[in-house]
């Protein structure tokens, strides 16, 4: 459909989510501005996902570029939701909805006692560990650096996890190995660390690396490495076990760190004012619950310490939290409870960092805003000014009779009239210009791309 409608919708996030909800508004002629708080649009696909996933990370690229340039969407670099404008502005401006698609950048927080205060001391969390690895030979990259020290502790358990453990044993490889005057690249070693040991006559005990350690407060099994089918058998449960063993048992033989499953994190251990390792107790596990054993107790002392628990929204100016989400209603169409034609698509949601999981959510909840702009012929109303009252309500009260009968408490959501959808567009127009962003989509990621990104 080319008929943009009289709908604008606010998407905030350009990743994976937001970039969905974007491609379905639009493909209904709903006019979308995608509000992206960097000056790309690829989020965690680029700052979260490592960078030896080049062919993966090419084409999720390509798939939110195609997004991007659809018909009817504006899109806004550089601006970011509780810095340079609030939820209640994007109404004073005059859009007809908003989806929150913003990710879920914040680091959980370790969970123990004094432990933020080593912070950059001792103390480093997965998502900035992450985004310098991504971006640390870039030349122009001025954000921290880290040390990647063999012994390192890492805190987790899931998928993010294996990649910190990744990132540190690659780099303890590659080290050891250029001291025997050995050059050997982050793509060969991610593919197999022993292989390239084997490769140059060299056994990997030989270099004296001791490798990194993964604790986790679990059983190895109930790691959250790959998850059974909803309403699961036992027998698929314990498929799904299996499975997640034997995936860590192949990350260990690649990259040859170590695991002690069934330790809890209780305390810090501190040395001249930094984290110098953790306090840790055993644990016994009934069902999904891990119960420390009394008299377990152990230290384990380290370079450096790891948090890779979860990932969970930021904190933003203005919108409101339930402990570490935002505060959501409704399971099927998460609606933000402070502020009505509010809604919340992918891992803002979940907090699941799963591309495809955030795809499937954003496109489910996505289909169900469009269905409060339909009219009676199923397709985005497209011109309030052109259809008289009567009609309009009718149409009104068939979408509101839709909802009601799927179970959705959701309002329908108003058309905007010629002038209120002007009076937008020339609010995003003026918001582009501010960010820089005054041609089209494509010349601006050429302009902004790091010539030297990977």
């Amino acid at each position: 459909m080319t008929n943009p409608g009289h709908h604008f919708v606010a998407v905030i996030g350009g990743a994976i989510s937001g970039s969905v909800a974007t491609e379905i508004l639009a493909d209904h002629g709903i006019r979308v501005a995608v509000f992206e708080q960097n000056t790309r649009p690829y989020g965690k696909i680029e700052d979260g996902l490592p960078r030896w996933h080049v062919e993966q990370r090419k084409q999720e690229y390509a798939r939110i570029d195609a997004r991007m340039r659809k018909p009817n969407v504006y899109f806004i670099p550089s601006t970011k939701l509780g810095r340079d404008f609030s939820l209640p502005q994007l109404f004073e401006w005059g859009f007809s909805a908003v989806i929150l698609a913003n990710g879920a950048w914040r680091d959980r927080d370790l969970g123990v006692p004094e432990a933020e205060q080593y912070v950059g001391k001792g103390l480093v969390y997965q998502n900035p560990f992450i985004y310098w690895y991504n971006h640390k030979n870039e030349k122009d990259y001025a954000g921290p650096r880290y040390e990647t020290p063999d012994e390192t502790i890492v805190v987790g358990g899931g998928l993010a996890s294996l990649d910190v453990v990744k990132v540190l044993q690659i780099e303890n490889y590659e080290r050891a190995l250029r001291a025997r005057g050995i050059e050997a690249s982050m793509h060969e070693l991610e593919k197999s660390i022993p292989e390239v040991c084997k490769a140059h006559g060299i056994k990997p005990e030989e270099l004296g690396v001791k490798g990194c350690l993964l604790i986790y407060r679990r059983r190895e099994q109930d790691m959250p490495l790959a998850q059974p089918p909803d309403n699961a058998t036992p027998e698929q449960i314990a498929k799904t076990e299996m499975v997640r063993q034997k995936m860590l048992r192949l990350a260990r033989d690649k990259y040859l760190f170590r695991v002690q499953d069934r330790r809890l994190t209780t305390g810090i251990i501190v040395e001249s004012g930094r984290l110098a390792g953790l306090r840790v107790t055993e644990t016994k596990i009934e069902g999904r619950k891990a119960e420390p054993i009394p008299g377990s107790e152990q230290e384990l002392r380290a370079p450096l310490v790891v948090s890779s628990i979860g990932s969970v929204p930021e904190k933003l100016s203005g919108i409101n939290m339930n402990g570490e989400y935002y505060t959501f209603a409704g399971k099927d169409v998460p609606r933000y409870t402070a502020m009505d034609r509010v809604f919340g698509v992918g891992n803002v949601v979940t907090g699941q960092g799963n591309i495809r999981v955030s795809l499937v959510h954003s496109q489910k909840v996505t289909k169900r805003v469009v269905d409060c702009m339909k009219g009676d012929d199923g397709n985005a109303d497209a011109g309030a000014g052109s259809v008289d009252q009567k009609v309009a309500r009718e149409k009104e009260q068939q979408v509101a009779s839709a909802m009601d009968t799927i179970g959705k408490q959701m309002e329908v959501i108003p058309q905007l009239s010629d002038d209120q959808m002007a009076k937008v567009e020339r609010q995003v127009h003026a918001l582009q210009q501010k960010a820089g962003f005054t041609s089209d989509y494509d010349s601006w990621i050429a302009k902004v791309t790091p010539p030297d990104l990977e």
